[in-house]
């Protein structure tokens, strides 16, 4: 995996610039993905520590998304969350359900997220295959 590359997949071209450039200052390379399938390949190619996905996207959903990554070896490791404007107790539990770390709201603090991130990458870290 490549220890300092974020994946940010998510189709709101705004918050995907905003959220990316807050990974950046934190001291991350991030790249923006504008839906799943895009998402996917970068993924397959670039292999980051840390996906924040959208649930909600055209092609592949953050969840399907999620589940590809915690399928593949190469990346299963990752960390990743998930941000949603729904925010109902059955919509997180499916986000975790799906595979991922955390589920976070929107509209989304730039500072929670990348605070989120880090602990989540560090815990992977910690316990591989987790």
């Amino acid at each position: 995996m490549n220890e300092n590359l974020i994946l940010v997949a998510e189709d709101d071209a705004d918050l995907r610039d905003m959220l990316t450039f807050a990974l950046e200052r934190a001291g991350y390379t991030a790249v923006g993905a504008k839906d799943g399938n895009t998402a996917a390949r970068i993924i397959r190619v670039a292999r980051p520590v840390g996906i924040v996905t959208d649930v909600r996207m055209p092609a592949l959903n953050g969840m399907e998304l999620c589940q590809l990554v915690r399928s593949n070896p190469h990346v299963s490791n990752a960390a990743v969350l998930m941000v949603s404007a729904n925010f109902h107790r059955h919509d997180v539990n499916a986000g975790m359900g799906s595979g991922a770390d955390g589920y976070l709201p929107k509209p989304l603090s730039p500072r929670r997220l990348v605070t989120e991130l880090q602990q989540v990458i560090e815990r992977r870290k910690l316990t591989p295959g987790a």
